[in-house]
């Protein structure tokens, strides 16, 4: 296989560091680059060394700030196609975007999301990663391939977000609901290993990566405890009060509601569900040394 080159725009994010340290393990097959987009001095790098860019630049948390919304707009959606154009431009030949399961919404009222689901956000944060795929789809041609992951959470070792707070809870509580939720979620080897999958085979379209298990967050916090020797009894008493709760505070519906990715739309033509639940625990919580594939 002839060495890719990639670019990573978006210096110092986790899923480009993570990306650069998973494909260190192929020296021969991969070179990659990162380039910070802040500023305008990106403007005069040339792209035209590069078979992909790997566009990880953005606001990635959610803000209901009302003054951050032009912000969220100009980071995730203006300079998202103003990347993709300077690629193209340059002759790069895939333009991969990191977007977000957010795109479909944040108020609870999707939860189960299949190929018909439309992306209906709710906030400027999905709003403008919505607008940002359908900026760059408008750049596509058959020089110029476009793939578009939309994620759920993401996790790993050194990850930040809701999260490490799961952890830092279950590192330390007696007591837990026994909840039974579903989530979608996503290790970052299992991210990485289809993000080399994509530019192995210079795919394009859209992708919804998932872990091949799905989640809840008391057995997250179940498998974090274990990793840790923490004692949790975990009691179905709480769950009337917050089945009621999760209707009126959105900070519970987000800790306890259901978001999943149907899995037939996760599958891909080769195996990148490397990592399961329990092994990815152990990986997050560094308990179990290299994360590598063997």
């Amino acid at each position: 296989m002839e060495k890719k080159r990639i670019l990573i725009t978006g210096k110092g994010s986790y899923v480009g560091t993570s990306f650069m340290n998973w494909v260190k393990q192929w020296p021969d097959q991969y070179e990659v680059e990162e380039l910070s987009v802040r500023g305008e001095a990106w403007k005069e790098h040339d792209f035209s060394a590069y078979d992909v860019v790997l566009h990880v630049a953005g606001i990635a948390h959610v803000s209901t700030d009302p003054s951050m919304e032009q912000e969220y707009y100009r980071v995730n959606r203006d300079l998202t196609i103003e990347v993709a154009s300077k690629a193209k431009q340059d002759g790069v030949g895939q333009f991969i975007f990191m977007s977000s399961i957010i795109v479909y919404e944040d108020n609870g009222k999707v939860t189960f999301i299949n190929s018909d689901t439309p992306a209906t956000p709710s906030n400027f944060y999905g709003k403008s990663k919505l607008q940002a795929e359908k900026g760059i789809r408008a750049l596509e041609e058959e020089t110029f391939k476009i793939a578009i992951l939309r994620p759920p959470m993401i996790y790993g070792k050194d990850s930040k977000g809701n999260y490490r707070k799961m952890a830092q809870i279950s590192r330390k509580i007696r007591f837990f609901p026994d909840f039974n939720n579903k989530r979608s979620m996503l290790h970052i080897d299992n991210l990485c290993e289809l993000l080399r999958f994509i530019i192995i085979n210079e795919d394009n379209g859209f992708f919804y990566p998932q872990n091949k298990q799905y989640s809840s967050t008391t057995e997250m916090v179940r498998q974090i405890s274990l990793v840790h020797g923490n004692k949790i009894y975990f009691t179905k008493l709480f769950n009337p009060v917050i089945k009621i709760t999760m209707k009126k505070i959105n900070a519970f519906r987000k800790i306890f509601g259901d978001l999943i990715y149907d899995q037939r739309i996760s599958t891909y033509k080769e195996n990148y569900q490397i990592r399961t639940l329990k092994e990815s625990i152990k990986l997050t919580e560094n308990m179990n040394g290299n994360e590598t594939v063997n």
